[in-house]
């Protein structure tokens, strides 16, 4: 085992670590949640992931970029078999250990090719689509800074790592052709896209091109290796969490409303006098009325936020938005997962227990944004991997009116008339019928 293998092993054993160290914060994070129990309908809930995750079903509805984002999605994910490859060389010191198989190992390795030039049209596409035709929805300012650059830097990153592949393997069609030691006998050669690039490279010398041979093997080994520990920190996140976020997806009928339980006991007590409610426990937080933080969110609401693409087909779906309303779903899922982050620093800075900082989510998201919800779910609808921004938005309405006070106007004097008449009418109950009179 020559040096380079060992300072191979020692980046390899480094960035799983440090993606192992941030995984589990964002698992604890996520745990921060309340409990939820989804482990039901085991079946229909792999149905689910396996049609929304792994299917991309409902990308179809914009077919231009559900094309391209298969691309990108197919040939990214498909190409890391030949990275699996890479590891093995990099840290046993052989070169293209899998040309044993042969004409079928030609054909995989042409494969990839292909799929890596699907790639880099996806995303050079991806990239015109959000820098220079502006679609829309990409124009929205919760995209301003970070978020805009850091879909232009995932665009960019896999472009230069397809390019690396492929300038790679045309480096190693023309050390074949010179007849240069291993590369003579593991490169297979005339795969589809670097054969018409090694031409380009063809007068070089052989010390050249094995030095962009060995470069382009670094670069992209490095490069995959760096992405795998950009994505706690991208959203991008959602390459690995959109399995488990439709696995755990909520199966009840759109438009279902949870109830809460304090409150469903205490309405069953006074309308019928044999109901008994189970005693409180002393041992379990009081459970506060809606959300006012992340922690009062249930933790399927957390992973919604880390697995949320940013895509913005909710808020372009959303009534709300298209008629000017400040309201915009997808910042209601980033400002979630931005609260979160910050309330996973504060507990880290603080030695594992996290610290009152006198913020809350409220401090993200706004009553007016709330209240300007039309409870639609075309949000939910749209949503590429069944992220559920309305229950976020209804457990914070709660709170609102429940500990706050602080529905709007028109609400109260809805639920003033509800306690004083039985209606939301303002007509007291012996009054109901008088149009009746009127109209004789």
């Amino acid at each position: 085992m020559g040096i380079p293998n060992i300072l191979f092993l020692l980046l390899l054993i480094a960035a799983i670590a440090w993606f192992s160290s941030n995984a589990k914060k964002v698992i604890r994070n996520i745990r921060f949640g309340k409990e939820l129990d989804r482990s039901d309908n085991v079946a229909e809930r792999w149905k689910t992931m396996g049609r929304v995750a792994l299917g991309q079903s409902k990308m179809l509805t914009r077919p231009i970029p559900a094309i391209l984002h298969i691309f990108v999605y197919v040939g990214f994910v498909l190409i890391n078999i030949e990275v699996l490859e890479m590891l093995i060389d990099g840290a046993i010191g052989t070169h293209r250990i899998l040309s044993f198989m042969g004409d079928f190992y030609k054909f995989l390795l042409s494969f990839f090719e292909i799929l890596a030039f699907l790639v880099t049209f996806g995303c050079v596409i991806f990239l015109i689509r959000r820098n220079i035709l502006r679609i829309k929805r990409f124009r929205n300012k919760e995209l301003n800074g970070w978020p805009r650059s850091d879909a232009n830097i995932i665009l960019i990153s896999e472009i230069l790592l397809m390019s690396a592949l492929f300038l790679m393997n045309a480096s190693e069609q023309v050390l074949k052709d010179h007849g240069i030691g291993h590369y003579l006998s593991a490169f297979p050669g005339g795969l589809p896209v670097s054969q018409y690039l090694s031409p380009l490279l063809a007068g070089l010398s052989d010390e050249k091109l094995i030095f962009i041979e060995r470069s382009c093997w670094w670069f992209h080994i490095i490069g995959i290796l760096g992405f795998l520990n950009y994505l706690p920190y991208s959203k991008h996140f959602h390459i690995l969490l959109a399995f488990p976020n439709t696995w755990f997806s909520n199966l009840d009928p759109k438009g279902k409303f949870t109830n809460l339980a304090s409150v469903t006991n205490e309405v069953k007590a006074m309308l019928d006098s044999s109901f008994v409610p189970l005693p409180a426990d002393p041992d379990k937080p009081v459970v506060r009325f809606g959300a006012k933080d992340v922690f009062d969110l249930s933790w399927k609401q957390l992973l919604d936020a880390y697995s949320c693409t940013e895509c913005g087909r909710c808020t372009s779906a959303c009534p709300a938005n298209q008629t000017g309303k400040l309201l915009s779903p997808r910042k209601i899922m980033m400002d979630t997962r931005d609260r979160l982050e910050e309330v996973g620093k504060n507990t880290d800075a603080n030695k594992g227990v996290y610290q009152e900082d006198g913020k809350s989510l409220q401090n993200y998201i706004s009553s007016e944004e709330l209240w300007a919800c039309t409870s639609c779910n075309a949000c939910v609808q749209e949503c590429p991997v069944n992220i559920d921004p309305l229950s976020i938005i209804v457990d914070m309405r709660r709170y609102l009116v429940m500990e706050q006070s602080m529905a709007p106007q028109g609400l109260n004097l809805m639920f003033t008339n509800v306690e004083n008449n039985g209606a939301p009418w303002q007509f007291s109950p012996a009054d109901r019928l008088k149009w009746r009179e009127e109209g004789s």
